[in-house]
């Protein structure tokens, strides 16, 4: 078997000078990467909590509820996939990665399923605000004891005769969410993009994830070349650019922890592209020199 670049954690580990110490500037940046990446998980509980008080009735059944949580489950999803693209890429040898091979894609499979159901609920969620009931040439504040929250761009407000004349003066409102949120029109038109571009985000990302993949099995089948290894490393360019372009868009919308979240996604996967590249070029080289 190949000893790959990948294996130098464990040499590292295994040699006398503690763990930290024995790291480089990339792992390093790696290990910063990854722990911002688990604090903004944390940000992103917190928030589903905060929206699920907001939307949450007492009819609630079993997919409401991960509905709600279906940004956590998400993050949730794609953080342990970053986890087995760094053990399979750089941490682990073949032998250990043959002998793990079937827990971490049990792993993965209930990862792709939690990715899956935040494509299917944010698609979900369009389907309901298309089907918002209108109210035309009312007020707010006809609403106001209704024990509803007044929401604007993903701001959730309880609405109540205090701040019912502040929120909004529009004559249009439509409630979605189950009948527990109301918005006017400028805010409906937000939440309609908003919706949007999270379903454009899950799917690009999906994207991604499929050409990590591909690049993967072609290397850990010791193939260096080719048009599809071609392919899966051109094209992650172009979909970085549609994130980095998704990343704009949440700044102008004023969300700069979602545009924070999505640069660090993309470092986090720049490093296990990384990973492969220097794997690939292992391979070459041990090509060139007849080494099995």
């Amino acid at each position: 078997m190949i000893e790959k670049d990948r294996y130098r954690m464990i040499e590292k580990v295994s040699s006398s000078k503690p763990l930290l110490s024995a790291l480089d500037t990339r792992q390093w940046i790696k290990v910063v990467v990854y722990s911002l990446l688990l604090i903004n998980f944390c940000h992103y509980v917190l928030n589903d909590l905060n929206q699920a008080t907001h939307t949450y009735h007492s009819d609630w059944k079993w997919h409401d509820w991960t509905a709600n949580f279906a940004t956590t489950l998400d993050e949730l999803g794609w953080f342990l996939l970053l986890i087995l693209f760094e053990l399979e890429t750089y941490v682990f040898s073949d032998q250990a990665l043959t002998r793990s091979r079937v827990m971490m894609n049990s792993v993965r499979i209930i990862c792709y399923l939690a990715i899956g159901h935040t494509v299917f609920a944010f698609s979900e969620y369009i389907f309901d605000l298309a089907n918002a009931t209108k109210h035309v040439g009312v007020t707010l504040c006809s609403f106001a004891e209704n024990g509803l929250s007044f929401t604007r761009n993903l701001e959730y407000w309880e609405l109540d005769a205090s701040n019912c004349e502040s929120l909004s003066f529009g004559a249009d409102f439509y409630m979605f969410a189950q009948g527990q949120v109301i918005t006017d029109f400028a805010g409906m038109q937000t939440e309609v993009e908003l919706a949007c571009a999270d379903v454009i985000e899950v799917i690009v990302w999906l994207c991604v994830l499929f050409l990590i993949e591909i690049r993967i099995r072609l290397l850990d089948r010791g193939i260096t070349h080719g048009y599809l290894l071609s392919f899966a490393e051109a094209t992650k360019y172009f979909l970085y650019g549609i994130l980095w372009l998704i990343s704009g868009y949440w700044v102008y919308m004023g969300h700069w922890i979602f545009a924070w979240d999505e640069a660090l996604w993309i470092l986090g996967f720049v490093a296990i592209g990384s990973n492969l590249s220097k794997w690939r070029e292992e391979l070459r080289i041990n090509n060139v020199n007849g080494t099995p």
